[in-house]
């Protein structure tokens, strides 16, 4: 494993963190022994920071149990967030700030976030709550040892951000498909100077890994080929390589769920450095960009924050389908869809559900128009006819469910 200097405090972190919103999942629910074999293997490999939050569903309290079981908290560095869409007074500070304590079963946070700043107003808001004496009081007491924030805005509200407070961190979505998305390069260069920089989503929530056109994977391909590099280079490979080349970013977050996903991208962090890429690489991606850029038609991350919808509708699944189409294939995308939707099913997923209430735009990162997105998705995977076998398939089983009664 490689490790990267945080300037702030001498700490070495990993070039890899683990990014722990998705942990593996049995009949939905967290399974505690796949996830202490898969963190405890990741420690093996050398990785030492891991980024939960409070809002993540049972991932706290997960994380803590294994770290604590095991003895290992001084072998790891933990950053988790205070859920500010939730923050409604000051008090709520130390009342989310105890319950992930509590749920991590330590004494102090190493790196503690604001999570999903998206603007200066929001942060002045915060400090108008008090929130600088508050940070001061847990530093000075040692139960938060530098203080950050994640951010999903404009990158010209990110640079009002990073000068308005002497901040120890900051994680931003960074990867090769969208480069000057939210805070972006402008933004990474001017917060390393200040920071240390992690990056969230390099790998598109899994699309750059394997969502891509065939197209863009035989480019890989062939390159790996070419350039002699590593022939095992696959493309998630490749997308974190992009990352680590740049001497700005500190720790590339990956939300690993299964032993074999870990040890390829360690694998992957064990030989980067950087500077690793040269112009004919950047060749490379760019020639894959050019068909990503078509295929991707929604920039949906899959991160989850619109859900649940209060109408039901799985909107990242929708999404996810519906971009499947465009890089595998209708057919592939629709065999996704009625999984992801079950718009065939009784209680269905459709966007057809969607009621218009807007709580999915006001929890995007991405500032997504979901609403109108749906739509798209709606008439392109749900033309009229299949509509109406939908339609036939849930009276057909609504049917047999009251005869089997």
């Amino acid at each position: 494993m490689q490790y990267r200097i945080d300037r702030k405090t001498g700490n070495k972190l990993s070039v890899l963190g683990f990014g722990c919103m998705h942990f593996p999942r049995t009949l939905g629910r967290i399974d505690l022994q796949k996830t202490d074999e898969l963190v405890m293997r990741s420690i093996e490999r050398g990785v030492n920071f891991f980024d939960t939050a409070w809002i993540y569903p049972g991932s706290e309290e997960t994380l803590g149990t294994i770290v604590y079981n095991n003895r290992i908290r001084d072998k790891v560095y933990i950053a988790t967030k205070l859920p500010l869409i939730m923050a409604r007074k000051p008090e709520d500070f130390n009342r989310f700030f105890d319950q992930s304590i509590e749920r991590l079963k330590t004494d102090y946070i190493d790196y503690y976030l604001m999570h999903m700043i998206t603007d200066l107003d929001q942060w002045q808001r915060l400090k108008n709550w008090g929130i600088e004496d508050w940070i001061a009081q847990k530093k000075k007491s040692g139960r938060v040892k530098q203080i950050g924030f994640s951010f999903h805005g404009q990158v010209s509200e990110f640079l009002k951000v990073i000068d308005d407070y002497d901040w120890d961190i900051c994680l931003i979505q960074y990867n090769y498909s969208n480069e000057n998305y939210q805070a972006g390069v402008t933004g990474l260069r001017a917060a390393a100077e200040k920071m240390p920089v992690v990056i969230m989503e390099p790998l598109l929530g899994g699309k750059l890994a394997t969502g891509l056109p065939k197209e863009a994977v035989k480019i890989f391909n062939n390159a790996n080929a070419n350039l002699q590099a590593n022939t095992n280079l696959q493309p998630a490979g490749w997308a974190f390589n992009w990352i680590w080349d740049q001497k700005e970013v500190t720790t590339v977050l990956s939300g690993m769920s299964s032993i074999e996903q870990l040890d390829e991208n360690a694998g992957y962090a064990d030989v980067s450095s950087e500077g690793m890429l040269n112009d004919t690489h950047k060749v490379v991606y760019k020639s894959v960009l050019s068909y990503v850029n078509r295929s991707f038609k929604i920039h949906c991350t899959g991160c989850n924050y619109c859900m649940p919808c209060p109408a039901g509708v799985n909107i990242p699944g929708s999404f996810s389908a519906y971009n499947t189409v465009y890089s595998l294939g209708y057919v592939e995308g629709m065999k996704q869809y009625v999984t992801s939707t079950g718009f065939t099913q009784i209680k269905s997923g459709s966007p057809d559900l969607c009621t218009e209430c807007g709580v999915c735009e006001t929890h995007c990162p991405q500032k997504l128009p979901v609403m109108k997105d749906l739509v798209t998705v709606l008439k392109r995977m749900e033309p009229l006819f299949i509509r109406l076998l939908g339609v036939c398939a849930r009276a057909f089983l609504g049917k047999k469910r009251k005869t089997s009664k």
